[in-house]
């Protein structure tokens, strides 16, 4: 059964092709591949993230308050419209974070979000996150905002499944064919050739991982995916707005003319 509730700290470092294949290669002396990357391939992670209309989510998680909190549905790879997916609440106490999810049908997730009320109990599905999911939603009005999907390589700890690590690439976005089942299409979010870790852990990192971080001078650095869309499509509508306003401009200077 997958886990569905995680306690841990996440820490996040950035970097390139060439960095990511060096220190993957020391990690595979302590660590082993997720069961999804079977012979070294990448899986696939779609998300459709809900926020209000005025982005109060994620506008709040950007001001970095002690205490933050967003929705999501995840699926693995692009679901067929009746695929198993899960609703996700993820939060943030003081730098621990507490991601909570239950598995549905896609269908349902979409309606569990846009009403409110959730759908008829049956096995498989988690009593108490889809309680705490019911009363998130009752206090905000959500609807489906962006797109992030992501192509990821995860590994474990030998002997120690606490301490996880995963790098993520070709991350991609889109604030239109807001569905999950619509395709993994989108622009890029980063860089060409730019990998994002993230070392997860319930407790303080091993030795032998602070050593080696350190070794290949990687340093810890602040990074939300959903964060950094935003930011992105922010600057993407000013950019907008402003070109709107010179052909404006531009087409009453051509009437005065005339």
């Amino acid at each position: 059964m997958a886990i569905e509730v995680f306690n841990r700290y996440e820490n996040k470092y950035l970097m390139d092709t060439k960095a990511f294949y060096n220190l993957y290669n020391r990690l595979t002396e302590y660590m082993e591949p997720d069961a999804h990357n079977k012979d070294n391939k990448f899986y696939s992670i779609s998300n459709l993230y809900f926020d209000t209309e005025h982005h109060t989510l994620i506008r709040n998680s950007l001001s970095k308050p002690k205490y933050k909190e967003k929705l999501r549905v995840r699926a693995y790879g692009v679901p067929a419209p009746d695929a198993k997916v899960y609703l996700e609440l993820k939060k943030k106490v003081f730098g621990l974070v507490n991601k909570r999810r239950t598995a549905l049908k896609l269908q349902e997730a979409y309606e569990f979000v846009r009403t409110g009320k959730p759908p008829a109990f049956r096995e498989g599905m988690n009593k108490q996150v889809i309680a705490e999911i019911e009363y998130f939603l009752s206090r905000y009005e959500l609807e489906p905002m962006t797109y992030l999907a992501y192509d990821r390589i995860a590994m474990f700890a030998k002997g120690n499944r606490d301490l996880r690590i995963s790098f993520d690439t070709n991350i991609r976005h889109r604030r239109y064919d807001l569905k999950l089942e619509a395709g993994d299409h989108g622009e890029q979010l980063m860089e060409k050739g730019q990998w994002l870790m993230e070392v997860k852990a319930e407790k303080t990192v091993p030795v032998w991982l602070a050593r080696l971080l350190s070794e290949h001078e990687m340093y810890r650095t602040s990074f939300s995916k959903y964060g950094n869309e935003y930011k992105k499509s922010i600057r993407n509508s000013i950019h907008t707005d402003n070109t709107n306003k010179d052909i404006q401009l531009q087409q009453e200077r051509e009437l005065i003319i005339l």
